[in-house]
């Protein structure tokens, strides 16, 4: 008659599987164990269920399936369909009301003092996105570039 011995490991998996709602220190306890090595062992069970094997498929095809399944596939990719519809976005400046919303300050699809206001910015920044925004589209350039330059010094030398 031969006789195997449990490990302390399958002794602690035989309580767990047999008391489900056993806490570890009872585990430990049951089986006369440290509360750590019943920690590990349950950690290192849970670990291994979780890490499933791939398993193989139900059905295997045949080389002939395979060649019949791509040729399938070739003659429906090679099927006149109709032609994708291409988008294009057009950018474009809007007709100009000088007084309530002009032109140079709604290229993009949003006019600057909506996000001005959006963004809570104050006169000095409102002011560096203003000229910032309309810089390519009214008047000079570079005066605008120099003007937004002048409020973010003017806002910058306010925090000290």
């Amino acid at each position: 008659m031969t006789f195997h011995a449990k490990s302390k490991a399958q002794e602690i998996r035989s309580y767990v599987a047999a008391n489900p709602n056993a806490k570890p220190k009872d585990v430990a306890k049951a089986i006369g164990t440290g509360i750590q090595y019943v920690y590990a062992v349950l950690w290192t069970a849970k670990k291994k269920a979780k890490v499933k094997k791939p398993s193989l498929p139900r059905e295997v095809m045949t080389l002939k399936q395979i060649k019949e399944a791509t040729a399938r596939v070739q003659e429906f990719i090679r099927q006149d369909l109709p032609p994708m519809p291409s988008v294009q976005i057009e950018m474009f400046e809007p007709a100009s009301d000088p007084v309530n919303h002009p032109a140079h300050y709604k290229v993009g699809g949003i006019e600057t003092i909506d996000f001005i206001e959006a963004k809570k910015l104050g006169y000095n920044l409102g002011n560096v996105v203003k000229y910032l925004t309309r810089a390519d589209h009214k008047g000079n350039r570079k005066q605008d570039l120099e003007k937004a330059l002048w409020y973010l010094t003017r806002e910058i030398n306010s925090l000290k």
